[in-house]
């Protein structure tokens, strides 16, 4: 049986038996606080099991893709290790809402296993919980398993619970026995074969949950208003199964991806030594693109950082596959034609998934082997110093400096036979974070000194639901005061937008029977209630059952909606210019300004930019009608209108349509018709977090006003320099020319004057133990010299030699170690080790290649001293290479 053959045979089993067929959810449950990734089946009924919600049906049946990695159920570092495990896998299942229980659950499960599939009912396991003497009658009386086959475990694998909170109940698996030859610990005269053992001969392949409970945050268990049946079989479990291979990394849903790494890296699976690296990208590729293509993207936090951690974890295990260069965006095509028919997310997103990953991959492949090289170096420094770990600070450098995951410095730690010193990295992360604390603190204080709007009245929200009109208009002559608490104001009806969605809120006054005005400074939204900030001292005689006419500062309102209708068709037309991986990430709409964040891998060049520009103005000069409409959520989607992944929507969805340019659920104010726009202008692109970018517009008079700028400093540039506005951009490249020009001849004359020290080192070389040893101070006017010198002087030793050159740049000493081929392949010196060493004189450290390296230090006084000791640093490292 093939693995489309046998989501067909599960699905189409249960459908038979009135089970309605329903998608796999997301693999994020974005509306769940509680999860990082769906890992099971059952996530996307938790608010059904919890009474919250109801479906159309109280049965059904689906195949769910699920990630656990992080969080309680976590199988990351089981991965390539198990031949079973992975972090992304398929659950087949089906569910009963306070319908069928236990008895049906029972049979069929039985049924479908020995009647439709024909396995051998003697091979077949059940377990219980042990307290669960109900189901383990039902499996004597409607099975065939005996007695002796049904045993009872504890919690600790016969409760189920979907995370620390939640739905759970008891559980019984059945276990499917793969034959004593499958047992990996025969040599273990102490093994004993069993179910939930240690050894490989029993696999659980079904887990019948019965839910009942809801464990709540203090960890009691609450029964449930009704009784439910959630069942999950492990997909690629049942296909090795089937498939009778040893490893689900072995069946028809693993060999093309096993296929194309072993063709990239050739080291085929088969290869004993390969085989763990190989599982590993297998694995690793499936959960970052069914992520990705769910709208995930890697981060430093969160899921995000999950994903981080695995796309990491995978380019390390490439490297011992001799996989230097960026190849897992290479693997989604495969993966994608494997199960695109399954999944059609996936070819739709396949684009978005490789840029996601390549840029990823190039990013982390900087400073990926500097990272390996040093890590080797912590580990040589442990093994001379006799300790058996990484130490804790050494550890947080992997991952401080080159984003090395903990998790990846104890893989390779372990692989050296080496552990982590996990307190000491946490308490140099704790130091991080309270560093990180101080400086949001002054931040927060110096905000908070430059003076802002109350915050106060969120309490005022939950007993006063506001009736906002301002999409009609802009001025309520009678509104009554709902709520007053300090400034912060409550009607009864309102035309201000409280600021919500990216849109500011908006400000204008209230005007009393008696006459007063009272300035709004800002409005805010609260669930269902718009407050009004207004100046304490001069809202003091408001209050409650007052009635006031309330006004919007119409001109500003008009800016802002010029600026929200703009950002609509800019999201339209990033989308329609880069690609349909563009999603917004967040955005800003004031009166003065627009900005737009959105998912994109690389910076957005000037054409492109240009081409964007050029086509949201054509959308403008089209005086296109905006037209906003209520309708159901699921019709919303149906019509193919853009939401926010993070938002959690109502059944009920309000939705932006501008011809054909656009369509969004949206709750803000816009324009009668594009045209009102005027005019529409980019003036800033830049990337702001890993595969994020951010543009910011402006438009009408703020755009104009602009470009008049920009043509007053061109003016003033092209006068500056004597040209012509349109000959400026040759006439500074000309002068740019000559400038580098005679940079170049300066530093040539630098290095023509610094060359004659290199005869007198040589000359003045010192012997350390058969090495000649030339070093020195000298004087050059920049890194770059340096650097050259070393080349130099690197050229001029022979033999077995190394070269020391010391240089100071505004009080900063920097050192330069060369080592000529003669000291590495016949003394064993490393120009890396060397610099490090003999840096520590100037405060400081540093490391490189075997031939040269660079180190930095703090004391520049320290520089002769360093000179003299140099030898020294030398001798001690050939006595410890001959050890």
């Amino acid at each position: 049986m093939t693995g489309t053959e046998l989501r067909k045979s599960f699905t189409g089993f249960f459908a038979d038996r009135d089970h309605t067929v329903v998608p796999s959810a997301s693999v994020v449950p974005w509306d769940d606080p509680t999860l990082l990734f769906t890992n099971a089946g059952m996530n996307q009924f938790k608010d059904v099991f919890l009474g919250q919600s109801t479906r159309d049906y109280v049965r059904a049946v689906d195949f769910q893709k699920c990630i656990r990695a992080g969080g309680k159920h976590n199988d990351l570092e089981d991965v390539g290790r198990s031949p079973i495990h992975q972090t992304f896998f398929e659950m087949l299942g089906n569910w009963s809402f306070g319908d069928y229980y236990k008895e049906e659950a029972i049979v069929w499960a039985w049924e479908l296993l020995t009647e439709e599939w024909k396995l051998t009912p003697d091979l077949l396991w059940a377990t219980v919980f042990r307290e669960d003497d109900e189901s383990e009658q039902l499996w004597k009386r409607h099975t065939g398993v005996a007695a002796d086959r049904i045993l009872r475990f504890d919690e600790k694998d016969n409760f189920w619970e979907m995370g620390e909170t939640g739905p759970c109940g008891p559980n019984s698996e059945i276990h499917y026995d793969r034959g004593p030859e499958r047992c990996d610990l025969k040599g273990d005269p102490d093994h004993v074969c069993e179910v939930n053992g240690d050894c490989k001969r029993f696999v659980e392949i079904w887990n019948l949950v019965f839910i009942q409970y809801d464990r709540g945050t203090n960890g009691v268990l609450t029964p449930l208003p009704a009784r439910h049946v959630d069942t999950g079989m492990g997909f690629e479990r049942m296909l090795s199964i089937f498939q009778d291979v040893d490893t689900n990394y072995e069946t028809d849903v693993f060999q093309p991806l096993m296929d194309h790494i072993g063709a990239l890296s050739e080291r085929p699976y088969a290869e004993e030594d390969t085989a763990m690296a190989n599982r590993v990208l297998a694995d690793h590729i499936r959960a970052l693109t069914f992520a990705i293509a769910d709208g995930v993207l890697p981060s430093n936090e969160g899921r995000g950082y999950v994903l981080r951690r695995i796309l990491r974890r995978a380019s390390r295990y490439g490297r011992t596959l001799g996989l230097s260069r960026p190849f897992l965006y290479r693997l989604v095509p495969t993966l994608t034609e494997q199960m695109g028919e399954a999944y059609p997310e996936l070819p739709s997103a396949r684009e978005k998934v490789e840029t996601v990953i390549q840029s990823e991959e190039v990013a982390f492949g900087r400073t990926l082997d500097h990272g390996i090289e040093l890590f080797e170096d912590m580990a040589e420094r442990a093994d001379a110093e006799g300790r058996s770990e990484v130490r804790g600070d050494e550890a947080f450098k992997l991952y401080d400096t080159y984003g090395f995951p903990l998790d990846l410095t104890q893989l390779m730690a372990d692989e050296k036979g080496l552990t982590v010193d996990l307190a000491g990295f946490e308490t140099e992360m704790e130091a991080q974070r309270a560093r990180s604390r101080t400086r949001r603190k002054k931040t927060e204080q110096a905000g908070t000194a430059s003076g802002g709007v109350s915050t106060a009245g969120g309490n005022l929200a939950a007993e006063h639901p506001t009736e906002f009109v301002g999409d009609e208009m802009l001025t309520v002559d009678k509104a009554s005061i709902a709520a007053y608490e300090h400034g912060s104001v409550v009607l009864s009806s309102t035309p201000f937008y409280g600021e919500s969605g990216g849109q500011v809120g908006d400000t204008g006054w209230l005007e009393t029977e008696a006459g007063d005005r009272i300035a709004v400074r800002d409005a805010t939204r609260v669930g269902d209630t718009i407050i009004h900030h207004c100046d304490p001292d001069s809202a003091a005689r408001l209050e409650p059952g007052m009635v006031v006419a309330a006004h919007v500062d119409a001109a500003r309102r008009q800016a802002i909606m010029r600026n929200h209708t703009a950002t609509h068709l800019l999201h339209a037309v990033l989308r329609e210019t880069l690609g349909a991986h563009v999603e917004q990430r967040g955005s800003v709409v004031a009166p003065d300004r627009l900005r737009f964040d959105f998912a994109h891998f690389k910076p957005v060049d000037p054409d492109e930019l240009n081409a964007i520009e050029r086509r949201v103005n054509e959308l403008i000069w089209e005086n296109i009608g905006v037209e906003p409409f209520e309708t159901g959520l699921e019709d919303a989607r149906s019509q193919g209108a853009m939401a926010l992944f993070t938002e959690k929507y109502e059944d009920r969805v309000r939705v932006v349509r501008i011809g054909d340019a656009s369509l969004e659920l949206c709750g803000g104010t816009h324009l009668d018709a594009t045209g009102e726009i005027g005019l529409f202008r980019l003036v800033r692109e830049s990337g702001i977090s890993a595969g994020v970018r951010r543009v910011e517009a402006l438009t009408g008079a703020g755009a104009y006003e602009s470009m008049k700028r920009d043509e007053g400093l061109v003016a003033g540039a092209a006068d500056a320099l004597k040209s012509e506005p349109e000959d400026l951009v040759k006439r500074a490249g000309d002068l740019n020319g000559r400038v580098r020009e005679l940079e170049r001849h300066i530093r040539e004359m630098g290095r023509s004057s610094a060359q004659n020290w290199a005869d007198g080192l040589v000359d003045g070389a010192v012997d350390a133990d058969g090495v000649s040893v030339a070093a020195g101070r000298v004087e050059c006017p920049d890194i770059d010299t340096l650097r050259a010198m070393g080349d130099t002087l690197r050229a001029r030793l022979s033999g077995a030699a190394v070269g020391v050159l010391f240089a100071s740049f505004e009080d900063r000493p920097v050192c330069i170690v060369v080592v000529t081929d003669g000291a590495i392949s016949g003394r064993g010196l490393h120009a890396g080790r060397l610099a490090r060493d003999v840096a520590a004189f100037i405060g400081g450290g540093g490391g490189g290649k075997a031939h040269m390296a660079q180190a930095g230090g703090k004391d520049a006084s320290r520089i002769d001293e360093a000179v003299t000791r140099a030898a020294g640093v030398v001798e001690h490292h050939l006595r410890t290479a001959g050890q």
